[in-house]
């Protein structure tokens, strides 16, 4: 773990999994409960999700950027028994906002606060001292009750109603999808930078425990700082580059980026949007290996991959192969499966996708057909190669700049206006984003 200057072993970070695990049994955290982390991509994050997987518990990450509205209803819905939180960032009061929004969730949970000290919070460092009176034994003998198929992790994602439902992910899918990733792009041994947001399945999964399966680093980075990606690039230290084309496309416009020394760099890859040709092309002058990914909140791991000797077409207007293992097909509306060339929903089947949706019983029957194959949504084409092509979504959710964006979500909090009677809100291309939303009101 390289972050602010300090370098982790693997035993060094072992040895803080074990103190966080010891606390959080200690604050009597017991097997399928929950553990909220509200923080930037940062060491202590990815401490505590690791010493609640290895206790059994589940682990659900909250965005800073999310208003007090949007962590009560996570709060309200995941009722984690202990919530840790960064206590401020770039002047943002951050415990703040989570004590504000734990007051309309009525939480009555443990609030832990690390970084600085804030009132209502109990200190991160008293916080771990109480698990000091946790011995080995004990910790030994949670850890040995957590099975492969338990769930560990709660990444949330909207429907069209635009409230959040949690999608449940087990310990063999993270272990399986990203181990299975990794060794697809020969990234074992390999430095990441992690810098996209703790709640969000690429920073858990792609940027963190893709690395840990892999024997791997991780430079955690709390923000997008494209300049500071450059540097460690350019110094070494960074091995592979994951992210989304509209931070690629920063990277590349930079005037750094032309004397940056990417020999060492083994992989850049995207997902979550198609790259411009113009982006590809300079990314291709560095001489390292390129690729695109296709997954989903449901899924850990990609869903299909870039073969090594991708070209252009294929990087820029598809998605790559099914990965392997992992059963693929697209389904027409009327029920048939598709030939190469048709186009249909994208559907698939593995032990690793989705366990189920927290506490929805509904949605989790819905999210399968009636062969055990999870719904995506997304409406794709096969070609003659076996790459993916996606066409368009059923779902209304649009992507901008990576995230997925659901026109409900907003179109619910322009409504909350006393001016605006009805809203309905789009996505439409954008240059940078890909997609950027538009509203249209009536008052």
């Amino acid at each position: 773990v390289f972050f602010a200057g300090e370098r982790w072993t693997f035993p060094e970070l072992s040895e803080r999994v074990d103190r966080y695990a010891r606390a959080l049994l200690a604050a009597g955290v017991e097997k399928g409960d929950r553990v909220s982390v509200l923080s930037t991509p940062r060491p202590e994050f990815f401490v505590a999700f690791l010493a609640t997987a290895s206790i059994g518990g589940i682990w659900v990450g909250l965005n800073p950027r999310y208003t007090p509205g949007e962590i009560a209803r996570v709060l309200s819905d995941a009722a984690p028994s202990v919530v840790l939180a960064l206590a401020a960032f770039e002047g943002e009061d951050l415990a703040g906002r989570l004590a504000e929004a734990a007051t309309l969730a009525k939480f009555d949970g443990r609030l832990v606060a690390f970084g600085g000290e804030h009132d209502g919070f109990e200190p991160l460092d008293a916080f771990l001292d109480a698990g000091n009176a946790v011995g080995d034994a004990a910790l030994a003998a949670r850890r040995a009750e957590v099975m492969p198929d338990d769930p560990v992790l709660i990444v949330y994602t909207s429907g069209s109603t635009g409230e959040p439902k949690g999608a449940l992910l087990t310990h063999f899918g993270l272990c399986h999808g990203y181990s299975t990733q990794t060794a697809h792009f020969a990234l074992e041994g390999a430095c990441i930078v992690c810098n996209l947001p703790v709640n969000h399945i690429g920073c858990v999964g792609d940027l963190c425990c893709a690395p840990l399966t892999g024997g791997g680093a991780i430079t955690f980075m709390e923000r997008f700082d494209p300049e500071g990606i450059l540097a460690a690039i350019d110094s070494g230290q960074v091995h592979c580059m994951l992210g989304v084309p509209t931070m690629l496309q920063i990277m590349t416009e930079l005037p750094s980026f032309a004397t940056a020394d990417f020999s060492r760099v083994r992989l850049i890859c995207w997902g979550g949007a198609a790259l411009p040709r113009n982006v590809l092309a300079k990314l291709r002058e560095k001489g390292c290996r390129l690729g695109v990914t296709y997954g989903m909140s449901e899924v850990p791991g990609s869903i299909t991959m870039s073969d090594a000797d991708a070209g252009d077409e294929e990087l820029t207007r598809t998605v790559g192969r099914p990965t392997p293992g992992l059963a693929l097909r697209l389904v027409a509306e009327d029920g048939h499966v598709c030939a190469v060339g048709e186009e249909g929903e994208v559907r698939l089947r593995h032990p690793s996708v989705l366990h189920a949706y927290f506490r929805r019983p509904e949605a989790t029957r819905e999210a399968f057909d009636e062969d055990g194959y999870l719904r995506t949504g997304d409406v794709g084409v096969l070609d003659a190669s076996g790459n993916l092509r996606l066409v368009g979504r059923k779902k209304e959710m649009f992507k901008s700049g990576g995230y997925n964006v659901y026109p409900r979500e907003i179109e619910v909090c322009l409504e909350q206006h006393p001016d605006v009677a009805l809203a309905a809100v789009i996505g439409v291309p954008d240059p940078l984003y890909q997609e950027v939303g538009h509203a249209y009101v009536i008052p």
